[in-house]
């Protein structure tokens, strides 16, 4: 357990909150543009693009995707960390598994009976919301990716970077952004195996731990850009990121997301994210750097929920749009998911290691 101060532990949670919470908000604020072009954008919302969230009927904003598998990440992170407190647990496998309880919810209507733990049981989680290929496919052929065999190996799409904010999530003084970013690495082997894909996951792992740790945006950057050096191929990333950097020495932009590309694939979804977080860094700006993160011609959504998590993450969860975050589909699933992260990882002892092996929250977050 950690020993913080009251408002220590409140300014964690706070932060994985908004890393969540706000992951969600620029995924679902990019979703009814993530196929149209800048000029189609302009010309469907006005001149200047999207500016508020679109709500269907049910004045929900739908999430996709990379909600989705940011969630079972999470999940996957805090059985692991249950297991780990009985006894041997190869975290890689155990997230595995979650991702595998994330592709039932893409071929399946509804959850199955029994379903595999509490997450998996909801059922607005059941939704199609394009999926990436590499995704699917690595998951759907047998056996696991790994960094010596990945699935894929010439994929290097942004499906890798959009569900790994969470693993940078972890607060334990052991749990270095270095350990952040070679455990993000290895799960993004589990679907795609171009060291460009994994390694713009394991350096967005590696930002969000250095801003869980109290680090500003800039400073967090240059933690990962400093991970990446001695990684066999990193240049791609490398030059992305310090391109982002580059570019917020002018005035933002849509035309200066444009020049960073167009976020399919994994490096350019993450310097987008940075650079548009980093171009509001007042927190009281996080709407206008959602903005400009979706308003591009790409994959808005990805783009949207990378710098939605580095905003959460920095300055927490109220720093979000109140109006957006209210809305957002399963925000009640995402708090409690996030809450439960923040107590294991902050309180597990007191939840499961002093109260022996089957106690309500290792039945809620099984470690078999």
């Amino acid at each position: 357990m950690i020993d913080w101060d009251r408002t220590e532990a409140e300014r964690y949670r706070s932060r994985v909150r908004g890393c969540l919470v706000g992951g969600a908000v620029g995924d679902a604020l990019g979703a009814p543009i993530e196929f149209l072009s800048l000029d189609r954008i302009r010309e469907r919302y006005g001149p200047a693009g999207l500016t508020d969230l679109v709500v269907g009927a049910d004045a929900v904003a739908p999430v996709t995707d990379d909600t989705q598998m940011t969630l079972f990440t999470v999940e996957g992170l805090i059985r692991a960390s249950v297991r780990w407190d009985r006894g041997v647990c190869h975290p890689p496998s155990v997230v595995h598994r979650a991702y595998l309880r994330w592709l039932d919810t893409q071929r399946l209507a509804a959850p199955p009976r029994p379903a595999d733990g509490w997450l998996a049981a909801q059922p607005w989680l059941y939704a199609r919301r394009a999926p990436g290929n590499a995704c699917l496919s690595g998951l759907e052929s047998p056996g696991m990716g790994t960094p010596d065999d990945p699935k894929n190996p010439d994929s290097k799409g942004c499906g890798t970077v959009m569900r790994s904010a969470p693993f940078g999530l972890d607060p334990r003084e052991w749990a270095t952004p270095e350990r952040a970013f070679d455990l993000a690495v290895e799960c993004a082997t589990q679907t795609h195996g171009h060291p460009t894909g994994y390694l713009a996951a394991g350096a967005f792992a590696a930002i969000v731990r250095a801003l869980v740790a109290g680090r500003d945006l800039r400073a967090a950057v240059a933690v990962g850009l400093d991970l990446l050096a001695g990684r066999p191929g990193h240049e791609e990333t490398t030059a992305a990121l310090r391109a982002a950097l580059a570019a917020t020495g002018r005035p933002p932009a849509p035309d200066e997301v444009e020049r960073l590309g167009g976020a399919w694939i994994a490096e350019e979804a993450l310097a987008i994210g940075v650079y548009c977080a980093l171009s509001y860094p007042d927190p009281a700006d996080v709407r206008k750097a959602l903005l400009l993160s979706v308003n591009h011609s790409g994959d808005s959504d990805s783009t949207g929920s990378v710098c939605g998590n580095l905003l959460g993450a920095w300055h927490g969860e109220t720093a979000l749009p109140p109006d957006w975050a209210a809305v957002v589909e399963g925000r009640g699933t995402i708090l409690a998911l996030a809450d439960d992260l923040a107590m294991e990882y902050t309180q597990g002892g007191q939840l499961h290691g002093d109260h022996g092996p089957h106690t309500a929250w290792t039945r809620r977050y099984p470690g078999a």
